[in-house]
């Protein structure tokens, strides 16, 4: 089993910046990629942004290109999501998401959600 732990979700203010970071924890697993979603208030849940271990090859929502960034500490098994020039539209509980092989089986985890408002 993999468990997934975010953190640094919180209210900013438009404009402003916020780090999420998901640290991804359990015994003899690998991971194939970690992603970030987002469901806003009667919205469906949609991808954010996904890196793929091997090779760090990045996707990304168009609503969030050049204002987002996720990145990966592999030894530690963590990923963050750099948000900057956040915006109303962005309020949303964001959700980590990884896909990870566990002896010979390949599985899907996800995190609990943290919550980002962003509100003047």
């Amino acid at each position: 089993q993999v468990q997934l732990v975010e953190s640094g979700g919180g209210l900013v203010q438009p404009g402003g910046s916020l780090r999420l970071s998901c640290a991804a924890s359990g015994s003899s697993f690998s991971i194939n990629f970690m992603a970030w979603y987002r469901q806003g208030p009667r919205k469906a849940r949609e991808l954010v942004a996904r890196i793929i271990s091997n090779g760090g090859k990045t996707t990304y929502a168009d609503s969030v290109k050049g204002r987002f960034t996720i990145s990966t500490d592999n030894a530690e098994n963590t990923v963050y999501l750099q948000m900057n020039s956040l915006k109303p539209e962005d309020t949303a509980v964001y959700y980590c998401n990884a896909e990870a092989v566990v002896r010979t089986w390949t599985f899907n985890y996800w995190g609990q959600g943290t919550q980002v408002t962003v509100s003047s």
